[in-house]
């Protein structure tokens, strides 16, 4: 009884390994450890045999605890209904069961209601076993429940209460649980921020963190962080505080794998190549093993270099051959190499290794799924997907998912209605398989059954549009922001942007042909395709950060009227340095983000002899084209593509905001028509060479030909000659787009009437930041009081005005200036010690002692009304980080 009660403290706490080696070590007949030894391997992997064990398992010998164990069981293999009825029966006998017993019940007959989507019932039953018997697990799970029903207060609630329930308890827990515990609260803080738009907070208290954590915890926290942003959308805020960790700790292994991740995931193929081959570097210098790395990397280069996957993967093994090293890993090599192979079209080869890998490890998923995608690609339909079912049964998602990832459609309607019954298994990702969805949707397309295609699509759309948080009245406002930020009065008397001419923006809206223009130019000998490239959006997301942190209240693009020479230099430069670093010997580098047409206005400051290339096609073959595209809602600004309404508003906007562009650059930007390129390319390659400014190379009308990185939704497209099937496709679907003709040709009306600041000369702040050190008191208030008048809560400007004062001998007077400026960004510790010791000088000792006592009370939680943290490149921080000495020194 002892044992058994210790495999299920075990279970409790998720260690299914330690559970899978006690029910071995026990080697019992006891029904009770049958059941556990069941979950263990089910949990640990291996359903086959876990299934195996439950057909062999006396059930009637189970007393009320192994029942509620059995039911454990079946939650885990998928099977709700069969744990539900367990539970429930067992609920109606009390007698039978422990409270411990009890409370376990109850939980998982609350994650059986989540899965039946009964939330309210769910909720209750988890707050009924909380009651019963307190559980860090349970508490986490009724966290995400709360979070799931937005109930966000209650989330906080419930956080709190774990929190202490962990403090209590914690002695008593196994030491990864006392970890994983920690680290899970920690994310559950950040979900909480998030979902109540406090940006600044979180910013702030995970920079504090760095002085309680060690460094994997934090850089746990910060790339736990940067994973929330991404599933909001927010992709540049992400690899923006990613690379600020970096900063701190510029060796730090996950932190780069987890940018490559962010790179490769949004189509950055030779940015994640880059930035695994600075881990691998710092790998070596640790003596790290670096297999993992060169593993990872030969997969993404598959695309791009075929030479260096092959070189990556055989580097992969050589590194594995010196030493021992785990099975798992030499296995995964093969599979890297197997891919090599099937991308040299040597299949033959390929199937082999796939199969030896196989016949080591008979249910090796990444084995199967890659076996399959091969047969896929062979033809052998059926054989495929026999192998994908075997992937299904040992992981649902990636079963589901693979069939679309060779590019190959099944070709009979009995497999398209299988898989389409597939696709409507509930699973982790909620009731629809959208990716499997949109697959079969073009299958249909393809079969030319256009109803079909068009209701699974629309199907999928709506399913997505749950999860989203898209909102087209905040865009439409947004463009409004920007065409008032930047007239054309902005660029008369401006410096400080770089004269080259290496960067090259093709802009346009997504599925206009951006990839098309893109592949003619990267053609070219002296002319490198880069891709979709997020400089442009991360430095938009450092000005942001950066006004936080000066406590301005301002946002991009009302902040552009103040970037003076220096800094749009500063800006300008680390684009480039990163532009270079992609192709150091290219003339030119294109990066083709559609959606950089809302950032025209800042390129033009940074780049003024940049080209530009705006590509244009028929609105309503690129809605249908976004509509059937499937971005899994990872991208950065595709939210609006899930509805035609929001795709007809984008278009309006993006043809408003081009309008803009010509007017305020005129004949400096050039335009290409999608179709007429198409119908013409030789004319339309000619145009784009002249205008880039590279003479002309024939081979620029074969790119389909060159091994080369695709990184885009189109990718498949650029594997073929240009072709013109999918013009006037939206004639197919003309029946379902009113609300996309009526969203377009709807008259543009802002949601907010446009109040924009503009300050008179940029940098006043810096100015008089340099009056300031150099002594310039009254030169220094000038400007200060300069800003101020402008924008009156302006937090830096407050700061520093007192600090004019306090020297001035107006010490009361500087000190409400400053406490103000604190209150809006209390984050700032720097400014906290110049407060403290000017109320020292003014024998305002209580109050230094209180504003010290609060400094060391702020490791938990930062001040309600943070703002964010400093950014870290050309934008300058001397006056947020006043030495103590200047501060004070004449006060």
């Amino acid at each position: 009884m002892y044992a058994l009660s210790m495999l299920r403290r075990w279970a409790a706490h998720d260690d299914f390994a330690a559970v899978r080696e006690g029910c071995l070590d026990l080697d019992s007949r006891d029904p009770g450890v049958q059941v556990l030894r069941a979950l263990a391997e089910v949990r640990v992997g291996d359903v086959s045999l876990g299934r195996r064990l439950l057909d062999v398992l006396e059930r009637e010998c189970l007393d009320g605890a192994a029942q509620v164990d059995l039911a454990a069981v079946h939650i885990a293999l998928g099977e709700v209904a069969a744990a539900s009825e367990l539970l429930e029966n067992q609920l109606l006998n009390p007698l039978d069961i422990d409270a411990g017993t009890r409370a376990l019940l109850l939980a998982r007959l609350a994650w059986c209601r989540r899965c039946q989507g009964r939330r309210t019932a769910a909720i209750a039953l988890f707050e009924a076993s909380l009651a019963q018997q307190p559980h860090i697990t349970i508490y986490l799970k009724l966290i995400h429940l709360y979070g799931e029903s937005d109930q966000i207060d209650e989330m906080a609630a419930c956080l709190s209460a774990a929190r202490q329930f962990s403090t209590d308890s914690q002695n008593d827990w196994p030491q990864n649980l006392r970890i994983a515990s920690a680290r899970r609260l920690r994310a559950v803080q950040l979900d909480i921020w998030l979902e109540r738009d406090m940006i600044a907070e979180a910013e702030y208290w995970i920079e504090n963190q760095r002085n309680f954590l060690d460094e994997d915890d934090w850089c746990r926290l910060i790339f736990d962080w940067a994973r929330r942003l991404l599933a909001r959308d927010r992709h540049s805020q992400a690899e923006e505080i990613l690379r600020s960790g970096l900063a701190q700790h510029p060796h730090n292994l996950s932190l780069h794998t987890e940018l490559a991740t962010i790179a490769q995931a949004q189509g950055r193929a030779r940015q994640a190549i880059a930035i695994l081959d600075r881990a691998i570097r710092l790998a070596r210098e640790t003596s790290v093993p670096t297999d993992m790395y060169w593993t990872r990397l030969s997969g993404i280069a598959l695309q791009i270099d075929l030479s260096l996957a092959r070189r990556a993967a055989e580097l992969a093994r050589d590194e594995l051959a010196r030493g021992s090293a785990p099975a798992e890993r030499r296995l995964n090599v093969e599979l890297a190499i197997a891919a090599v192979e099937v991308h040299e079209e040597r299949y033959g080869a390929a199937e082999f290794r796939y199969r030896a890998v196989l016949a080591e490890r008979p249910n090796l998923v990444p084995a199967l799924e890659a076996l399959g995608r091969l047969c896929m690609q062979l033809g052998r339909i059926e054989e495929a997907i026999a192998l994908f079912q075997s992937v299904k049964e040992r992981n649902a998602g990636r079963g589901y998912g693979a069939l679309i990832n060779a590019r190959h459609f099944p070709t009979d309607v009995a497999t398209l209605d299988e898989l389409e019954t597939l696709a409507r298994v509930p699973g982790v990702e909620g009731s629809l398989n959208t990716g499997l969805m949109f697959q079969l949707a073009a299958a249909w397309d393809k079969r030319g059954d256009y109803t079909k295609a068009f209701d699974l699509t629309d199907e999928a759309n709506q399913a997505n549009r749950r999860l989203l948080r898209y909102d087209a009245a905040a865009h439409r406002q947004h463009c409004a922001r920007i065409r008032y930020a930047f007239p054309r009065a902005l660029y008369e008397n401006r410096t400080g942007g770089l004269g080259t001419t290496l960067p090259v923006f093709i802009v346009g809206m997504p599925r206009s042909g951006t990839t098309l223009v893109e592949q003619i130019l990267a053609g070219h000998s002296r002319v490198h395709g880069a891709g979709e490239l997020g400089t442009i959006p991360r430095a938009i997301a450092g000005l942001e950060r950066w006004e936080r942190k000066t406590g301005s209240g301002r946002h991009y693009p009302d902040c552009v009227d103040d970037l003076d020479p220096e800094v749009i230099h500063g800006i300008a430069q680390s684009v480039l340095d990163e532009l270079q670093a992609l192709a150091p010997k290219a003339a030119h580098i294109c990066d083709k983000l559609p959606h950089n047409f809302q950032n025209i206005g800042l390129i033009r400051l940074l780049f003024p002899h940049a080209k530009i290339i705006s590509v244009r096609r028929d609105p309503r073959d690129v809605a249908i084209s976004n509509y059937f595209t499937d971005y899994a809602a990872r991208h950065g600004g595709m939210g609006f593509a899930y509805d035609l309404d929001w795709i007809g508003e984008q278009l309006a906007d993006h043809n408003l905001l081009m309008h803009h562009w010509y007017q305020v650059f005129p004949d400096d930007l050039l335009e290409i028509q999608y179709e007429t390129l198409v119908a013409d390319p030789e004319a339309g390659a000619r145009q784009l060479l002249d205008y880039v400014g590279v003479d002309w190379e024939p081979q620029v009308l074969e790119f389909h030909t060159l091994k080369r990185a695709v990184k885009t939704a189109s990718l498949w497209q650029v594997r073929q000659p240009i072709y013109g099937s999918s013009i006037q496709r939206w004639r197919h679907y003309e029946h379902a787009l009113a609300p996309l003709f009526a969203a377009t040709n709807r008259r543009i009306v802002c949601s907010e009437t446009i109040e924009m600041i503009t300050l008179p000369e940029p940098g006043m702040l810096n100015i008089g930041v340099d009056a300031y050190h150099e002594d310039d008191l009254d030169g220094a208030e000038h400007r200060f009081k300069q800003l101020l008048h402008h924008i009156p809560a302006h937090g830096a400007a407050q700061f520093m005005l007192g600090l004019v004062y306090a020297r001035k001998g107006h010490i009361d007077d500087g000190i409400a200036l400053m406490v103000r400026a604190l209150e809006r960004c209390p984050w700032n510790h720097q400014w906290r010690r110049s407060l403290t010791r000017v109320y020292r000088l003014n024998d305002q000792v209580d109050e230094a002692l209180a504003l010290e006592e609060e400094a060391r009370g702020a490791r938990d939680a930062p001040p309600a009304g943070a703002q964010g943290q400093a950014r870290r490149g050309p934008l300058r921080a001397d006056y947020l980080f006043t030495s103590e000495e200047s501060t004070c020194s004449n006060a």
